[in-house]
C-alpha cells in the first residue's frame, strides 16, 4: 500500500523534542518528525555531532524548523534550558521522545560499579522524567501532547549481558505506564522498545559476532534507526490518540520466540 500525502503531513504544526538526538536512533527520529510536518528541537551533549545532524536535517524542513540545542541529559539545568530554549523558539513542546540513554555497566551486577548504576538510573530513567515535567509545565498540561519513551527489549526480558541498562530501561516502561493515567486525558505517554539497532551505541554487542547477532531474530535482520522512526512517529501522531501506556516492541519478532 503506497502512502498518501497526508501520511507525510500528520504532524504539521506540531513541535517535539528529541533527545540524543545528534546521531543514531535520535536524529532518525528527528528526520521522521520533520517529514510529518513537525518542528524539531535535538539535544545532544556535543557541538560537532549536532552541527553534522543539523546539516542531515535542514535540508529536509529548512532552518525554520531544525532547533539544535547543546546539553547534557543528565544535568537539570541543561533541560530546563533547553525547554526554554524551545518554547522562546517555537512557543510550545507537543511531542517530547525520550531518547538519550547509556550503558557504562556490562557483565554481572555482582561486580558493577555503583556509581556507574546510579548514572545510567538517573540518565535513562530520572533525566526522562525530569524533561516530562519540565514539558508539562511549559506547555503539556495546559494544551495537551505525546510523550514516546525509548525503552529496550532489555526491559522486557533479562539479557545477562547488560543487566544494570536493562534493569534501567524496565523501570522507564514502568514510569511510561504510571505517567499515562496519571497525565491521562491531555497527554498520551508510550513507550517503544527495540532490539538491537544498527548505531555505535550497539556496536559492541554486533561487532565480531554479526550472524550470531542476527540469528534469534525471525525476520532475518537487525533493526534499522528508520524502523524505529517510523514507530515513534506512529505513536506521537494522532493515528494512535487511544493509545497510552503502551510499549511498542519493535524488535524484528525476537521476544515472540520466548528467547533473547
Amino acid at each position: 500500500m503506497s502512502d498518501t500525502p497526508s501520511d507525510h503531513q500528520d504532524l504539521t504544526g506540531r513541535v517535539a523534542l528529541v533527545t540524543g538526538g545528534s546521531r543514531g536512533i535520535g536524529v532518525a527520529v528527528a528526520a521522521e518528525l520533520l517529514r510529518r510536518g513537525a518542528a524539531v528541537t535535538v539535544t545532544g551533549r556535543k557541538q560537532p555531532a549536532l552541527d553534522a545532524a543539523a546539516e542531515q536535517l535542514t535540508p529536509i524542513a529548512g532552518a525554520d524548523r531544525v532547533l539544535t540545542v547543546a546539553a547534557n541529559t543528565g544535568h537539570d539545568e541543561a533541560r530546563a534550558a533547553v525547554i526554554a530554549t524551545m518554547m522562546d523558539r517555537f512557543g510550545a513542546v507537543d511531542v517530547l521522545v525520550n531518547n538519550t540513554g547509556i550503558n557504562p555497566v556490562y557483565g554481572p551486577l555482582m561486580d558493577a560499579d555503583l556509581g556507574a548504576v546510579r548514572k545510567t538510573f538517573d540518565t535513562n530513567v530520572t533525566a526522562a522524567l525530569g524533561y516530562i515535567q519540565l514539558a508539562h509545565r511549559a506547555h503539556m498540561g495546559a494544551h495537551g501532547g505525546a510523550v514516546v519513551n525509548i525503552a529496550s527489549v532489555a526491559g522486557l526480558r533479562s539479557t545477562g549481558v547488560i543487566p544494570a541498562y536493562g534493569a534501567s530501561k524496565a523501570a522507564l516502561i514502568r514510569l511510561t505506564e504510571e505517567l499515562a493515567w496519571e497525565l491521562a486525558p491531555k497527554i498520551r505517554v508510550n513507550a517503544v522498545a527495540p532490539g538491537i539497532v544498527r548505531t555505535d551505541f550497539a556496536r559492541v554487542l554486533v561487532e565480531g559476532r554479526e550472524a550470531e547477532a542476527v540469528a534469534p531474530y525471525p525476520l532475518g535482520r537487525l533493526g534499522t534507526p528508520e524502523d524505529i522512526a517510523r514507530a515513534v512517529a506512529f505513536l506521537a501522531s494522532d493515528r494512535a490518540e487511544w493509545i497510552t501506556g503502551e510499549t511498542l516492541r519493535v524488535d524484528g519478532g525476537l521476544l515472540a520466540t520466548g528467547g533473547m
